[in-house]
Formats: C-alpha cells, structure tokens, sequence
C-alpha cells in the first residue's frame, strides 16, 4: 500500500515505514508526531482511490527523526570575462527527515 501526499507544496510517494526528506518544517522538534491529510492518491493492493483533489478522510502520520538536516552544498559562481570580476557563492538547502508510520483511510 503506498499514497501520494502533498507536504509544503511538494508531491511525496510514502509507504509505511519508509522515511523521506521535506522542506525544512520549523514548528517541528525530534520525536514528534505529524500528520498530513493532502492525500491525492492511495493505492491498497492495486484498488486505487484518486483524490479531486484529495481522498476523503484519509491520513498520513509521520514522525519526525531529525528536524534539521542539510543538504549538498551548492556552489554558484558568477564571473565577467576579461574584466577581474568573480565571486562564488554557497548554498546548502535545509530539511526535515519523517519517517512514515501510518497510511490510514
């Protein structure tokens, strides 16, 4: 059984007791309980529930493992030939890591 859950904007395919990474949540602390209702799609051995736009009543509960994680560092680097100018910039994105305990109807 797995769903298609909406988490800030963001299209998440979650089955039980896999974990993902989402947008940075900043109310979240480790060891929390969460839960998403923005369930588009549900499929429960091959019977498929389609949202317009989400499933009636249906529930993703997650737990947070580690509220703050950061990803790959992204270089961005800007330059002007022939004219002495370069600058380089970093950026690492910021996440939440859930760990997916229940997909419920």
């Amino acid at each position: 059984m797995y769903a298609i859950v909406e988490i800030n904007g963001q299209q998440f395919k979650v089955q039980e007791g896999c974990k993902i990474f989402v947008n940075h949540l900043p109310k979240a602390e480790e060891g929390q309980t969460v839960e998403f209702d923005r369930v588009l799609l549900i499929d429960q051995d091959g019977a498929v529930s389609v949202g317009t736009p989400a499933v009636e009543g249906a529930k993703v509960v997650c737990e947070v493992v580690n509220p703050l994680v950061k990803g790959d560092k992204v270089l961005v680097f800007h330059k002007k030939r022939r004219k002495g100018y370069r600058k380089l910039n970093g950026y690492r994105h910021q996440y939440t890591q859930l760990s997916v305990k229940q997909v419920a109807i």
